[in-house]
């Protein structure tokens, strides 16, 4: 059976509707029976969430419509998120090691820290049921604000001058009369001098609404004033404003989009940030102390050195090539350069490095070794030799070096050679040496750089006869380059952060829209010489009623403002 919502002034109404979308008539029995204020959110329109046989889908859809459902979300939420807040998390650690974090945890607040740690609340803003519960209020918005926004467009657009006097009357603000002699400009002889009278009297207190900022519409003896209509969009601009929020908070999920990271640069080396095409030089790293007497009493007799100044010269590069191969040099081209300072971070399309610490890890950079002839002592040539990516081969005069093997941290494990580490503590390295009086094949070289390593672990021994007729030296410590510190940087990239800004600012103007201005409506008709006037707003009543009262006021109807909020009964 097919619900007939058809309307007595022509218009189709959906079903589920309460008022006329056009005139305002009650289409109910009960409610045109009825005696007090009309409900007018929405102006009675029907809304999806309304349905009065819903589908699976209506169910859902009617979960997430619900704003009971949205505070208590809000409030799950806010729970969780101050549970974030009890303990340091995770992200503020350069070590996340699992166990020195739980031995973080469990030795600087007891048994609670170590629950706390392990129940995963030390990563509460970037655990999966976090980010759900942030996705399930985004969903609520969204559902809410297309629940309600859609019926109040079709029933602001819909609107009828010329109301059904039920409508009116039935207003919280309503006013019903005759009208006053004095009204007419002179003593109506018959029903068009009457209807001629009215019509007068209509653009007279149109000229009045006018004056107070409405926009008046009028059809013969009918009236609509209205003003302030863009203050009813003030929630769903707001809830726009905290969807963008939202979508930008849990878009800080997505590779590439957010980083909160802590790295170390040694001096004088580049290294790749991760997940970025980008690559950091550590130029120089100076650190500056206070002096004794610039230090307060007690730390100098404690003979502290406290820092004063710490920067790292700084240079950035951009990957242009083979940045994704192992097996070739990726091209770098320099994008930024900056000395970064505390609080004076470098700065590149998004991506902000900010000065943290610094540590002293003296760690061995390069050499530039030279081939000699132990016997004759003829230099046959030099090349340098980088600890952290050396070259396949060097020449040095006739001879070449093919390198076959690198330990950076050499020692021997079941009388072989194996390194404890990827830093440059004690480096080696193994060459074929070719070149004239050697065999074709070349003969095996192993080379210390470090004067100690050399005398630990016999290098001379090793090489045997090659070592007694080739050697690998280096001149002076010039030829010698030396990382004394490293510098620890906060590397941040946080794409979101703009949107969330426009989010912000958006959430912004739609409370400003909302708070500091209302939507008021005045509808007016007469029949006869009877008036019926009827106002709303959707708050701010006090304000409508003085308005109402001083407009009926200079069109010649004396009538107190309080008298007009009657709550639908006539006097």
């Amino acid at each position: 059976m097919i619900e007939n919502t058809k309307c007595e002034c022509g218009h189709q109404n959906a079903v589920g509707t309460v008022l006329c979308e056009s005139c305002g008539k009650p289409l109910s029995e009960e409610l045109l029976r009825g005696t007090g204020p009309l409900e007018m959110r929405y102006d009675g329109v029907a809304r999806r969430s309304m349905r009065a046989n819903p589908t699976p889908i209506d169910r859902v859809w009617n979960f997430f419509s619900s704003v009971k459902v949205a505070v208590y979300l809000i409030i799950v939420t806010l729970l969780a998120a101050s549970l974030g807040t009890i303990f340091q998390q995770e992200n503020m650690f350069i070590n996340r090691d699992p166990a020195f974090l739980l031995s973080y945890y469990k030795e600087n607040y007891g048994w609670f820290g170590e629950l706390y740690y392990r129940l995963g609340l030390s990563r509460t803003f970037e655990s999966w049921w976090f980010r759900g519960l942030l996705f399930m209020i985004g969903t609520s918005l969204v559902v809410c604000s297309l629940d309600r926004v859609l019926p109040l467009y079709r029933a602001l657009k819909n609107q009828q001058i010329r109301k059904h006097p039920t409508f009116i009357l039935r207003q919280k603000v309503s006013y019903a009369a005759t009208l006053p002699l004095d009204a007419h400009p002179s003593e109506p002889s018959g029903p068009a001098d009457q209807e001629e009278a009215a019509r007068r009297w209509v653009e007279r207190m149109s000229a009045i609404l006018k004056k107070q900022r409405y926009r008046v519409h009028t059809d013969g003896t009918a009236l609509l004033a209205e003003k302030n209509r863009f203050s009813r969009w003030g929630p769903y601009i707001n809830h726009i404003g905290l969807i963008i929020f939202l979508l930008a908070a849990l878009a800080r999920s997505v590779p590439g989009w957010h980083m909160d990271e802590y790295y170390g640069f040694l001096e004088g080396q580049t290294q790749k940030i991760p997940n970025t095409p980008y690559y950091l030089k550590n130029e120089k790293f100076t650190v500056d102390f206070y002096k004794p007497e610039e230090l307060p009493e007690g730390m100098r007799n404690q003979g502290a050195l406290v820092p004063k100044m710490y920067e790292t010269q700084a240079v950035l590069y951009r990957c242009a090539a083979d940045c994704d191969d192992p097996s070739k040099q990726p091209v770098l081209e320099e994008v930024a350069r900056h000395n970064i300072l505390v609080n004076h971070p470098l700065k590149y399309k998004g991506l902000l490095a900010y000065q943290y610490d610094w540590q002293e890890t003296p760690q061995l950079i390069s050499v530039r070794a030279t081939l000699k002839n132990r016997q004759t002592g003829e230099a046959y040539g030099s090349f340098v030799l980088d600890m952290k990516q050396p070259q396949d081969s060097y020449v040095a005069g006739p001879y070449q070096l093919k390198l076959r093997g690198y330990y950076p941290e050499f020692a021997f494990e079941n009388g072989a050679p194996v390194t404890k580490s990827n830093d440059p503590k004690a480096p080696a390295f193994i060459f074929t040496i070719t070149g004239p009086d050697l065999p074709p094949e070349g003969e095996p070289y192993i080379y210390f750089p470090r004067e100690i390593d050399r005398e630990q672990f016999g290098q001379d021994a090793i090489n045997g006869a090659l070592g007694r007729k080739l050697e690998l030296a280096v001149g002076s410590m010039d030829d010698v380059q030396v990382a004394l510190y490293t510098s620890w940087l906060n590397i941040r990239v946080d794409k979101p952060l703009p949107y969330i800004w426009v989010g912000a600012a958006i959430t912004v103007i739609g409370l400003a829209m909302g708070f500091y201005w209302q939507h008021r409506r005045i509808w007016l008709r007469i029949d006869g010489d009877r008036l019926l006037f009827g106002a709303h707003t959707n708050k701010n009543w006090y304000g409508l009623r003085r308005e109402a009262a001083y407009a009926l006021n200079r069109a010649g109807i004396a009538v107190d403002a309080k008298t007009l909020e009657t709550g639908g009964k006539r006097s």
